[in-house]
């Protein structure tokens, strides 16, 4: 018997002492994951001059918002934030839409070319003509120091069409015979059959089409630097950061600090990071929340089939 009820209370304590380990590891990864973060926006909002000596971890030591004012003082940050919402935008829908056209295609079994043309996408994955063959075609199409550079290069992304195409390929078959059965035709059933039930893997798209097109600034640099109406948020936050490091560059930590109790307040590299990473993140960080529970679903294609 006191064997019996020492069984019980062990079975008792077994979840208990789960959901304790697992609640610690969970709140450990969680800190993990968080601090970077949470360092980069105290280091933002520290003193320029102060963030020299180092040692900020969780909270600023000398308060102040001069990095922010700094950002926010360039004057092309307006045209340059309304160029990359529109960017983000037009490359999230236009790149989503097409990849899932391509998808639907490619996943069409009476499709007779479907195996040589997914073999002919995957080969663009592992051979690149160059950045100078590039920018020749880019020429050449008229698109230098156009708005449509930001667009058209980077519509169709082979690695979401794949992903896509899997996720319809595990969609039941009856959907397509049952539909086509009822006479309608391909464009009719990609529109009211494949989209509406291919809303988590487009959700993931979307989010990883949108990272990519806010994140971009080289292409302004290749393309469209010669244009102040072209520039894009990115780029602006890159040049203020090259153009801090390279007055920093010739002077040592010491020197730096001097100046700048002299004058009051400048900019340092580091300060001047972590106020353009808070910048930059947050748009991304407000868009997620909304996509989280698509995403969670679409990352997880291809470990059930039916």
């Amino acid at each position: 018997m006191a064997a019996y009820r020492g069984e019980i209370r062990r079975r008792s304590l077994e979840p208990i002492i789960f959901r304790t380990v697992n609640t610690l590891l969970m709140v450990l990864i969680m800190i993990v994951m968080l601090y970077p973060f949470w360092n980069t926006i105290a280091v933002s909002l520290n003193h320029s001059q102060d963030t020299l000596k180092g040692g900020i971890t969780l909270f600023p030591r000398v308060f102040s918002t001069y990095n922010y004012e700094t950002v926010f003082s360039n004057r092309l940050l307006v045209i340059a934030t309304i160029n990359s919402v529109l960017r983000t935008l037009l490359s999230t829908v236009l790149g989503v839409f097409v990849a899932a056209m391509i998808a639907y295609v490619l996943s069409r079994r009476e499709f007779v070319w479907r195996k040589f043309a997914t073999r002919y996408f995957l080969v663009t994955m592992y051979v690149s003509a160059g950045l100078i063959p590039n920018y020749f075609l880019i020429r050449d199409l008229g698109l230098i120091n156009n708005f449509w550079v930001y667009i058209l290069p980077s519509l169709v992304s082979v690695f979401n069409v794949i992903v896509v195409r899997s996720y319809i390929s595990s969609l039941p078959q009856s959907l397509f015979e049952a539909a086509f059965i009822d006479g309608v035709g391909h464009f009719r059933c990609f529109i009211s059959i494949v989209l509406p039930c291919c809303k988590p893997v487009l959700a993931t798209v979307a989010l990883w089409c949108a990272v990519g097109a806010w994140n971009s600034w080289f292409d302004t640099f290749i393309y469209a630097s010669s244009k102040e109406n072209l520039t894009t948020l990115q780029y602006e936050m890159m040049k203020m950061l090259a153009a801090s490091m390279s007055a920093s560059a010739s002077r040592s930590p010491d020197a730096i600090y001097n100046a700048g109790q002299m004058a009051g307040n400048s900019v340092t590299p580091v300060s001047i990071r972590a106020a353009i990473t808070v910048v930059a993140s947050v748009p991304i960080l407000l868009v997620y929340p909304f996509l989280q529970k698509y995403f969670v679903k679409g990352v997880m294609i291809g470990s059930v089939k039916e």
